[in-house]
């Protein structure tokens, strides 16, 4: 047997992880699975095969220490998947601005290094908003986040205290993540998988389940497959996974909003073929090149 090790983290409490279901056609493909938090300093990742980043889901507290541990890994000569690089670009939302060079539509964005009053003030005008979204650089599961509207400057306190001092990603509130919600396509090997459509709970505009969002299977119409694959399409990279997410524009359009490679959920438990095709790639990948 193979062997491979999912890269988790040490406190799973409060959290929906699905990973486990890739471990029975893992093995049916001759390999041994295992999760290791990514902050146990003992692991042994030469032993491993592969290690596969999963749900690493608090490596923003440290994405310092994070970068360092993937380092780590690729130096045990374990194949790290995605690759650290790959990692390292989409850490920072930047990257959305990397993607709208190449053609991708992403919903209009700034990035302040810092936010004051009048910055606030004006994106409301740059972007011809009455409602922004405010989220930090680095960041998952929606910390820190805040939707802020023009006619409520009292309501600006909590964003203007957290990014006094660092970096944020200032977007127009899409009216559609409450209506219709957000599409999530998975690819494995960049080949499409599934989806999944996310809707949050009444009066929230966060569409994670660890949030009270509702998760159903999808199908996406061609005009989001076809956004999602000039994702894919436009990230030099071989990768194992990627979770394109997309919202529909006010002119009913498709528009990226995100593209994660890092830690995703895959949400395997809404399609029942999807381990099996994740399981798959992972295969096929370490057999071509690991």
């Amino acid at each position: 047997m193979r062997r491979c090790a999912f890269l988790t983290l040490e406190d799973p409490t409060g959290f929906f992880i699905y990973d486990q279901l890739a471990f029975e056609p893992l093995r049916d493909l001759g390999w041994d699975t295992v999760q290791i938090p990514w902050t146990r300093r003992d692991a042994r990742w030469g032993d491993y095969d592969a290690v596969v980043i999963r749900s690493t889901w608090d490596y923003q507290n440290d994405p310092r220490a994070f970068l360092d541990t993937l380092a780590t890994i690729e130096a045990s000569g374990a194949t790290l998947l995605n690759p650290r690089s790959t990692c390292t670009w989409n850490m920072e939302k930047t990257y959305l601005r990397d993607l709208a060079e190449k053609g991708v539509p992403i919903i209009p964005s700034s990035w302040p290094q810092r936010l004051d009053r009048g910055q606030l003030e004006a994106a409301f005008t740059e972007l011809a908003a009455t409602a922004i979204v405010v989220k930090p650089i680095i960041g998952a599961n929606a910390d820190d986040t805040f939707v802020l509207h023009r006619d409520d400057v009292d309501g600006w306190a909590d964003a203007l205290r957290v990014f006094a001092d660092k970096p944020a990603i200032v977007q127009p509130f899409i009216e559609s993540i409450r209506d219709t919600g957000e599409y999530s396509l998975f690819y494995f090997g960049g080949a499409y998988s599934h989806a999944v459509l996310k809707t949050p709970k009444r009066g929230d505009f966060r569409v994670q389940e660890e949030h009270g969002g509702q998760i159903q299977t999808t199908h996406p119409p061609d005009a989001l497959l076809r956004v999602g694959q000039s994702a894919i399409d436009a990230i030099d990279d071989t990768l194992l996974y990627a979770r394109v997410d997309l919202v529909i524009m006010p002119d009913g359009s498709p528009a990226l909003i995100e593209i994660e490679l890092i830690e995703p959920s895959l949400y395997f438990n809404y399609d029942a073929a999807s381990p099996v095709r994740f399981a798959e790639a992972l295969h096929r990948m370490m057999s071509v090149g690991g």
